[in-house]
């Protein structure tokens, strides 16, 4: 069903000719009189014809398309990356077919699965939380399907990554809260086993450790979904602040996780920063506005997105096996506000 598209075979109608002429006198061939190839153009115009290119690239082999697996696309970081990524891939013809894996292993391998039966060119990825094992990958992988990673990677495949500096920005917030005059501060992270996790709480411990302050491992809470489940969050605040060592900041290290614990701590009726001060991984765009304006570590999501897909067009296309891959580091920056300003003496 074409609902009203206009094909090769009406302007043939049209004009009372073949649709081998049209489509001739439409690639400006020489076999096509120059007379006949102004009227094909002419009634192009004239039906608002557009070419179907997904159409022409299954004839070469190609679908054109990209998969793209995000956590939700309602994450301010998120959207920023799928920005990115079309950005590029709309300049160089591709298209890009987005799937949610809502933190979820099996969803990931599902929506994998229906993407590669829609013969997409290659996959842009950032694992689900509950991704441990990554045999569905290196799978396709070993098949030949092109992959790049993007912010929660893996280890285990060979091939392109583009990450934030994960461990620089943990570093240099914790060092502002210990810097402001906060000694006892939390973390609330996501499950171990991700990347991102390993790599900000290397960057948290190591920057308590610069400042001669212990590591108290009752401070650091784990949300297995990275914050998509809410109890998650308020179960991690809850055993924190009712801990006879409550803190008095907390280092949130994902978007969901650090705007959650605010309006938590809102409606718990803690003061900000008066009887906890907050830091956190986000991209939000609200962050300037929020009460109090909120400290965050900011990602560069539209970047990230145009760096891993340029690395995997240019793995589509290349003409040789690609066999060395590199790991892209972007920069973070922190943005201290409100949230994490010193207390009063």
């Amino acid at each position: 069903m074409n609902f009203g598209v206009v094909t090769i075979k009406d302007i043939a109608k049209e004009l009372g000719i073949s649709t081998s002429a049209v489509s001739k006198a439409l690639k400006d061939s020489h076999e096509i009189s120059q007379k006949t190839k102004i009227l094909v153009l002419d009634c192009a115009k004239r039906l608002n014809y557009q070419p179907n290119h997904m159409a022409q690239s299954l004839k070469k082999g190609s679908s054109k398309s990209l998969g793209v697996i995000v956590s939700t696309i309602d994450n301010h970081f998120f959207a920023q990356v799928i920005n990115g990524i079309e950005s590029v891939a709309h300049s160089r013809g591709y298209n890009i077919i987005i799937s949610q894996t809502h933190e979820s292993y099996e969803l990931e391998m599902l929506n994998i699965g229906h993407l590669t039966h829609r013969s997409i060119d290659g996959l842009l990825i950032s694992l689900s939380t509950e991704s441990v094992d990554v045999t569905h990958l290196k799978n396709l992988r070993e098949k030949g399907l092109p992959i790049v990673f993007y912010d929660r990677v893996s280890d285990e495949i060979d091939t392109h990554k583009v990450i934030a500096d994960n461990y620089g920005g943990a570093f240099e917030a914790t060092q502002a809260l210990i810097k402001a005059g906060y000694r006892k501060i939390a973390h609330i992270t996501s499950a171990v086993n991700v990347s991102i996790t390993a790599e900000r709480l290397k960057g948290y411990q190591a920057a308590l450790a610069a400042h001669g302050l212990e590591q108290n491992e009752g401070l650091i809470k784990y949300c297995l979904h990275g914050g998509k489940d809410l109890a998650e969050i308020e179960n991690a605040l809850n055993q924190l602040l009712l801990s006879p060592n409550r803190p008095d900041a907390i280092f949130t290290a994902s978007d969901r996780i650090t705007t959650t614990t605010l309006i938590l701590l809102h409606q718990l009726g803690f003061k900000i920063p008066g009887d906890i001060a907050l830091l956190g991984f986000t991209n939000t765009p609200l962050a300037e506005v929020l009460n109090p304006s909120l400290s965050s570590v900011y990602q560069p999501g539209f970047e990230m997105g145009q760096k891993a897909a340029e690395m995997l067009i240019n793995l589509i296309e290349s003409k040789r096996p690609v066999t060395e891959f590199e790991t892209v580091v972007l920069p973070t920056q922190v943005f201290i506000r409100n949230s994490s300003q010193p207390l009063a003496l």
